[in-house]
């Protein structure tokens, strides 16, 4: 009868101790930046636009390397838009859209800052293997490397690939979350040049 009773008194602990552990982990979770993105499922993708003024917003500011390691914020880059894309080699989705945004840089480098953002963890992305995966794709972009996950945060990228567009004046008028197909990309662009 004893030895019933512990077993029970164990159980019921147990079940105390793993009710808390769970109470824990959802709570430090909500306070806490995700210290790596997932890549996005294609039936969860999320289009946001804003079509008037009244609904931009100033993108938020980061800092980032270059392809030469040197650090930049994207506040020092002004003049025209700015197009970023979060992406990562392991991302199916992200390397899937990759072409379109060879192709969009192509046709609109001059006229569109284009950000290619690796989220760099230095486990599963590193800048050397995002390097080599450009040059094995013959991607001619400007590669650019999120390695303290700065732009990450500051843009709230739990999933990728994202895409942002941000006018000449400095607002956010465009985020995707998933995959862009080079009709939507292209769509989109031309669009929010038009608008400038």
């Amino acid at each position: 009868m004893k030895k019933g009773k512990n077993v029970l008194i164990l159980a019921v602990l147990l079940v105390i101790l793993l009710g808390g552990a769970g109470f824990a982990y959802s709570a430090l979770r909500e306070h806490t930046a995700p210290e790596t993105v997932s890549a996005m499922p294609e039936a969860e993708q999320t289009p946001t636009e804003s079509g008037t003024p009244e609904e931009s917003q100033l993108a938020p500011d980061f800092t980032f390397l270059n392809a030469d390691g040197e650090e930049i914020r994207l506040a020092d880059l002004t003049g025209k838009p700015v197009l970023i894309n979060f992406w990562a080699t392991w991302c199916p989705p992200c390397r899937e859209e990759l072409p379109c945004f060879q192709k969009a840089y192509a046709q609109y480098g001059e006229e569109i800052q284009f950000l290619i953002m690796n989220e760099t963890d230095g486990v599963r992305d590193t800048v050397e293997s995002a390097r080599s995966f450009a040059e094995e794709n013959q991607y001619d972009f400007p590669l650019y490397f999120d390695t303290k996950g700065q732009g990450g945060r500051a843009y709230s990228v739990m999933y990728i690939p994202v895409t942002v567009f941000i006018n000449a004046e400095g607002e956010m008028v465009y985020e995707h979350v998933g995959a862009l197909t080079e009709e939507d990309l292209f769509s989109m662009l031309e669009r929010h040049l038009n608008e400038n």
